[in-house]
């Protein structure tokens, strides 16, 4: 199985080319002149040092280490963070966090009545993010450009991970902006350049699932190991120190082009069909074509199969990610 994981990957289809709006995404906003300060204290990432001009990919972990959340992290003045990811574990993140504020001066809320999250792929959006104004399109990832509206208000722009074949980004907005001039494509199909990216965002189903170096982390920009303390940090500096990282999430294409995945649904060895041999992190289509990002026992990539709910289930066959799996230094 290890030889496919480096065949080049296909083009990207222009079904995926344009813009969607991301109606499963939520915003969190924390404000106050400690916002910045608070957030850095119980996040993977350094939120303390971060500009404008940045944006920040982040996990919140119990204090098991286990993600509770994967969010991206923006600053649109020097009072606020807006936190934007899926919004099905955005009530139990915003009660979590706030459970933690104490005197902190930083009120969190849930403002994604106030946002729309799009996501805009291919040359033809970046084009058009140009156009609309010099730093409108960020060239490298989690950097931030500012799209100025017709009503003198702002949209932020942060330049997401891609596969190495077409530009993509993450477009916060506010809810009443019009849409972007782009082609429309298929939500499942933006998914389908997230898994191909190899980026998977915790949902319901994977809550407390995976530490940040299963899903990968570490290797987007996700967790910084010079900053301070926060919940599960020991754990999550142990795994990467150590060695003991023994499982990691790949990218498979799904076997039939009517089947389906959610996340956290179990994978499961040919050698071994009592137990799993990992989970389901990220779902979506390519052209139509089923494909998946699964966090899996590194030894079951060593021989046979691995299959989708049961051993006689669809079968994942690898896919080249466009970073490499490495170990730690």
């Amino acid at each position: 199985m290890i030889e496919d994981l480096h065949h080049a990957p296909p083009p990207v289809p222009s079904s995926a080319l344009g813009a969607v709006r991301l109606a499963d995404w939520g915003v969190i906003r924390a404000q106050g002149e400690e916002a910045a300060k608070f957030l850095h204290t119980q996040l993977t990432q350094d939120l303390a040092l971060q500009t404008g001009a940045q944006a920040r990919l982040a996990g919140y972990c119990s204090a098991k280490g286990r993600l509770l959340a994967t969010m991206l992290a923006l600053k649109p003045d020097d009072q606020s963070v807006l936190l934007a990811l899926p919004a099905e574990v955005l009530p139990a993140t915003v009660k979590r966090l706030s459970m933690f504020v104490l005197r902190a001066k930083c009120k969190l809320s849930d403002d994604s009545a106030a946002w729309a999250v799009w996501g805009l792929s291919g040359a033809q959006a970046r084009d058009w993010l140009a156009e609309a104004g010099e730093g409108a399109a960020p060239a490298t990832v989690w950097s931030v450009g500012r799209l100025a509206l017709p009503d003198g208000r702002e949209a932020l722009v942060t330049r997401l991970p891609d596969d190495g074949l077409t530009p993509r980004f993450l477009l916060l907005q506010p809810a009443d902006a019009p849409a972007p001039a782009l082609p429309v494509i298929d939500p499942e199909e933006w998914q389908g350049l997230d898994v191909t990216a190899g980026l998977a965002w915790v949902r319901q189903g994977t809550v407390e699932q995976f530490v940040p170096q299963m899903l990968n982390l570490e290797l987007l920009g996700g967790v910084n190991f010079q900053k301070g303390c926060y919940p599960g940090q020991e754990i999550v500096a142990r795994s990467q120190y150590r060695g003991t990282i023994k499982r990691r999430t790949h990218l498979f294409a799904l076997d039939g082009s009517d089947a389906d995945a959610t996340p956290g649904q179990e994978i499961f060895h040919s050698a071994d069909p009592d137990q799993p041999a990992g989970l389901v992190a990220g779902f979506g289509r390519q052209e139509g074509r089923p494909l998946l990002l699964a966090e899996v026992k590194l030894a079951a990539l060593e021989s046979g199969t691995l299959h989708l709910g049961s051993v006689t289930g669809a079968v994942l066959t690898p896919r080249p990610l466009p970073y490499v799996i490495g170990e730690p230094e």
